[in-house]
């Protein structure tokens, strides 16, 4: 198998949930090394655009495509996706958890990203507590972890920073920047400032593209 850049675009994208036109006209295109911040009022349509760029909902023939990448793997394939649920199974400690990811998304990431992983978003220390002892931040982190321990080239972030202190933040932060500075991209919807100073911005409330 062989990886080239990849680059992700929308053409005319429009999304209609429950009889009632959320979005249209949404058109984009960002590629490895970029990042691509979606902002607008609640109920615009940021979770749901994410949502199709992961498969989990769908989109007009055409209206999405990817280049590049992996040519074995569809987008979703190579795409993490991280929403408001945190997707955790209480009984399993945080370790366990990390690596459970790691093998469910045939990564062969193995153990040195799980560290990695744990070290990443200061998790080492709770690595044997089972995820039901772990509050709220720390349930969000670990959610997030699996961004370190599995891997992937797109990352597609849905309020990321919801229930994360101002530490933690900076290691999301510090985590994105590293992804982007080796090739990977990342789309994420958020109402606060990721830190990503050259991130390009949609704005689904008005559809504007800087």
């Amino acid at each position: 198998m062989t990886t080239s850049e990849l680059r992700l675009s929308a053409s005319h994208l429009a999304c209609e949930r429950g009889g009632r036109l959320v979005f249209d006209g949404v058109s984009f295109t960002v590629g490895s090394g970029e990042a691509l911040v979606l902002t607008g009022p609640n109920g615009s349509g940021k979770s749901s655009l994410l949502r199709q760029i992961a498969g989990l909902l769908e989109s007009g023939p055409d209206s999405l495509r990817v280049e590049g990448g992996d040519p074995e793997l569809t987008l979703a394939e190579q795409s993490h996706y991280v929403g408001h649920l945190d997707g955790l199974k209480p009984a399993m400690t945080v370790a366990e958890t990390l690596h459970f990811w790691a093998a469910w998304f045939g990564t062969g990431a193995g153990a040195a990203h799980v560290a990695a992983a744990l070290d990443g978003m200061n998790l080492a220390s709770l690595a044997d507590l089972p995820a039901a002892y772990l509050s709220a931040g720390q349930k969000r982190r670990l959610a997030l972890a699996r961004l370190l321990a599995a891997p992937r080239p797109v990352w597609l972030l849905d309020e990321p920073t919801v229930g994360l202190d101002t530490a933690s933040i900076a290691r999301l932060g510090h985590a994105m920047q590293a992804h982007l500075a080796g090739g990977g991209l990342i789309v994420a919807a958020t109402h606060l400032d990721l830190g990503l100073a050259t991130a390009k911005t949609l704005d689904l409330g008005t559809g504007v593209l800087s």
